[in-house]
């Protein structure tokens, strides 16, 4: 733990020298590691450094440790810091000069010992927010949605990088089953947040598991804004999933609305750093029959722009009475920021994905295995055979079949 995060930092001043100074040049990597004359699993030189700087630790001051134990753990620090205040004040005696050391080693410290373990109650020394491994990762590993890669990114990317944002980030994915939406949520979370869906600051809420009955609305609705209510006060920056968005009772959705409203810029609410994700079958069609229209024109899928697309998926999702998520008027009252449409997966798609399923698994393949197991998948429409009916979702399963 802490003991680990120490003999880094010491690694750290060993190399870098005093503040202001720039660091020695360094040896080649296989000689650090041991592979030069010197030997041993450093080399003797590097030994004989760190040996010295563990000696000066003994020489570290109470007012020095000190420091450091508020830096990591932060409870019961205001008393000290006052003691500490006063025996400076009183003393003629110079206290510890950090200079010496380097505020930014002290800040280091604190971020391995956090990468080490939990070193708050909030969770929130967990959240990573890396954009820049989300998008490599949506270009090597999502396939055939080139609007969702880049909505998803420009949306986070600006939420995150804004002071005070007005309101919560709410982001609607719609598109058939298989097509990547719950890939993505995934992403989503794993490059926020350390832990991913097991983070504390990231909640999962699936419809039909979670909210089953319709006779139960008014409790689901108390449990439902109480979970929200504490993950916000545990996590000043909070993920929520909601998978299977259509069947959500309208009451729950309007339970969810006062998370999601706009706020007086002067105030800092509570929730202005919450992100909502809706995942939802609804508009499926829609989208695919824009897809298949620009096939039949002999256009390409990249062609079609976010644009066109959100507007008739929006048009259809307002006017889509028998839908409880219509009812919530979400989209009237523009709560939602972006709408995703995620395309329907063709042939070629689906390779890509049995091959992501192969690699994962470490298992050898071949273009023809891939090919088999394209071919194991249902296309649609009748004629043109041109859309994967559940997109890559039974894939993973389909490779069982070429086990040795």
């Amino acid at each position: 733990g802490l003991g680990c995060c120490v003999l880094v930092l010491l690694l750290l001043l060993e190399g870098s020298g005093s503040p202001g100074t720039p660091p020695p040049p360094r040896r080649p990597w296989a000689e650090e590691r041991g592979a030069g004359p010197e030997g041993g699993p450093w080399g003797r030189a590097r030994f004989e450094a760190v040996k010295k700087h563990l000696g000066a630790v003994g020489a570290l001051s109470k007012r020095y440790w000190q420091y450091v134990a508020c830096k990591v753990w932060q409870e019961g620090c205001e008393e000290e810091e006052k003691k500490e205040q006063e025996e400076r004040e009183s003393s003629p005696i110079p206290g510890w000069g950090f200079p010496l050391v380097g505020q930014d080693y002290l800040e280091i410290l604190s971020a391995l010992y956090c990468s080490f373990g939990k070193c708050c109650e909030t969770g929130d020394c967990r959240i990573i927010n890396d954009i820049t491994g989300l998008e490599a990762d949506l270009n090597g590993q999502l396939h055939g949605q080139h609007l969702a890669k880049e909505a998803v990114v420009r949306a986070l990317q600006g939420f995150l990088q804004s002071p005070r944002p007005r309101k919560a980030l709410v982001l609607s994915f719609h598109g058939w089953s298989g097509t990547g939406k719950n890939f993505v949520a995934r992403l989503v979370a794993s490059h926020l947040y350390r832990d991913g869906l097991k983070s504390e600051c990231v909640r999962v809420f699936v419809s039909l598991l979670h909210f089953p009955h319709h006779n139960y609305v008014d409790s689901y609705k108390a449990q439902l804004q109480r979970q929200l209510s504490e993950t916000l006060r545990r996590c000043r920056q909070a993920l929520f999933i909601f998978d299977e968005a259509e069947k959500l009772h309208s009451s729950l959705l309007d339970a969810i609305r006062p998370f999601m409203a706009h706020h007086d810029s002067k105030g800092q609410a509570d929730h202005q750093r919450s992100i909502f994700l809706f995942l939802s079958n609804l508009g499926g069609n829609t989208i695919n029959e824009v897809a298949l229209d620009f096939w039949r024109a002999g256009r390409a899928r990249e062609e079609i722009s976010m644009e066109l697309l959100e507007q008739r998926l929006r048009l259809e999702l307002q006017e889509a009475a028998e839908s409880s998520y219509a009812h919530s008027h979400l989209l009237r009252e523009n709560l939602i920021d972006s709408v995703v449409p995620f395309l329907p997966l063709e042939y070629h798609h689906v390779k890509l994905c049995a091959r992501d399923a192969f690699l994962a698994r470490g298992l050898p393949y071949t273009e023809a295995t891939l090919d088999q197991v394209a071919q194991m998948m249902v296309f649609v429409p009748k004629e043109e055979k041109l859309f994967s009916a559940q997109g890559c979702k039974s894939v993973p399963q389909r490779i069982n079949y070429f086990l040795p």
